[in-house]
């Protein structure tokens, strides 16, 4: 049975228990979410769009109390957490800002009639399952578009964050929006995997771990229903050149070290050219070695824990298996000792295909560098993975940056800067990180009926 509860990751103390959905719960949610849908998809673009601009106004009034939540729930420093705050009101937003004239009626160029118009119409309730490691953005590039569309929301969020997922109902609620247009539910997986099959259900997106993926996309396929995933990575940073080495190591440093390096699209593969490579890694090696860990409620915390001992635990023993199997370790790689999840930023060298580092998602503060010999090899090694989330390139020459980056076989491709989010840029990847596209009218155009409406004359 799924658990929810808070557990500090900074000492292991648990905070708060919440119990889970029994069956009567789960046929109440369905039916809310369906009822909600039927009044909710009815009222107007402008209605919604002035109930996401609440929303946004009320991330920014409550954005001291919503980012201590998650810095206790999942470990995230303060700084960070009111970024993520931040960041998710303005997607919010933006979706509030352009979401009335992206479902304004499209006219259709094609000859034979009086009218052809392409409308824009929401599907249903949907599902989203949702991470711990950006408890709030996650949930923004779902919830956002969706709500704007008309479509209602079943909202099960991870085990470990149930106090943030109840303060975005609440936020939603106190924005104006009916209760069962956004439904936060404590569910185990095997009632999830029951709500798609319930054909009130209309379509469920994920943000997770492949496994999960896996498992939500085969119950979503074999019930035909509509599927978002957005999975692991496992992200290229392609240095092949620099003017100033200080800065791009501290580039790559923040690429691989925020959120603790717990993000689907953080640097976790340094890939540097040869001429580079010695100066790379000793300045890497040492800005890694000064980056300390801390408490997340302090302020001046760069680096907090990850979320929980089973995290620490699993990262710790990707990096055993790789210098047992011969890789170097050049800083780090042990556990912090004391209560909390702490793990030492760590870089590895000399990984080979053998090692768990090479294929698996390191999800914490470890990277692996690899010398190449120029580009062509940079983008060989990079599109190696299974993994297509987004990568960078990093170079003086932005005609040859650019060239570079159209080749990686990723669905966000960086020149000189990495992992960028903003409310109007795509997010997604290809291959084993997953199928569809956040954000930006893409956002819109995933759990949407594109109705044809076609007219002539008799």
């Amino acid at each position: 049975m799924t658990t929810y509860k808070t557990v500090n990751p900074a000492n292991g103390t648990t905070v708060k228990e919440f119990e889970t959905l029994d069956t009567a719960g789960v046929e109440r949610v369905l039916a809310a979410a369906h009822s909600g849908y039927l009044t909710w998809s009815k009222t107007s673009p402008k209605h919604r769009a002035e109930i996401l601009h609440k929303v946004a106004d009320l991330y920014v009034e409550r954005a001291d109390e919503l980012a201590r939540s998650i810095a206790v729930e999942m470990g995230k420093p303060l700084a960070q957490a009111k970024g993520e705050v931040q960041l998710s009101s303005a997607i919010y937003q933006y979706y509030a800002d352009n979401g009335p004239k992206l479902l304004e009626d499209e006219k259709l160029d094609v000859p034979g009639a009086e009218e052809s118009v392409l409308q824009r119409k929401p599907i249903g309730a949907l599902i989203g399952v949702m991470p711990w490691n950006f408890p709030y953005y996650q949930v923004a590039r779902f919830a956002g578009p969706n709500l704007m569309l008309g479509n209602t929301i079943l909202l099960k969020h991870a085990p470990n964050c149930p106090q943030s997922a109840l303060l975005m109902e609440e936020i939603f609620q106190q924005a104006g929006l009916p209760a069962d247009a956004y439904i936060n539910i404590f569910a185990s997986n095997e009632q999830i995997a029951d709500m798609i099959a319930d054909p009130r259900v209309q379509g469920v997106s994920l943000t997770g771990s492949e496994r999960a993926g896996t498992s939500v996309g085969e119950t979503a396929g074999r019930n035909l229903k509509k599927v978002v995933l957005e999975l692991g990575g496992s992200d290229a940073f392609i240095l092949l050149d620099t003017d100033d080495m200080d800065a791009t190591v501290q580039s790559a440093t923040r690429a691989r070290l925020s959120n603790a390096g717990q993000a689907c699209n953080s640097a976790k593969r340094l890939i540097v050219t040869e001429q580079y490579f010695d100066e790379f890694v000793t300045k890497l090696t040492a800005s890694f070695g000064e980056t300390t860990t801390g408490d997340p409620l302090d302020e001046n915390t760069v680096l907090g824990p990850l979320s929980s001992q089973t995290a620490a635990d699993t990262l710790i023993e990707q990096i055993e298996d790789a210098v047992a199997k011969g890789a170097t370790l050049l800083t780090g790689g042990k556990k912090i000792d004391g209560p909390g999840a702490y793990v030492e930023p760590t870089l590895l060298t000399d990984v080979t295909p053998d090692m768990r580092a090479y294929s698996e998602e390191l999800f914490g503060p470890a990277g692996v560098i690899y010398k190449v010999k120029d580009a062509e090899e940079a983008i060989e090694l990079a599109n190696s993975s299974a993994y297509g989330l987004s990568g960078s390139v990093w170079s003086t020459d932005l005609d040859n940056a650019r060239t570079v980056a159209n080749q990686l076989d990723v669905g966000m491709a960086f020149v000189n800067e990495h992992g960028t989010t903003l409310p109007g840029l795509p997010f997604g990847g290809v291959k084993r990180s997953g199928v569809g596209r956040e954000l930006g009218p893409w956002g819109m155009d995933e759990f949407v009926n594109k109705k044809l409406v076609r007219v002539s004359k008799k």
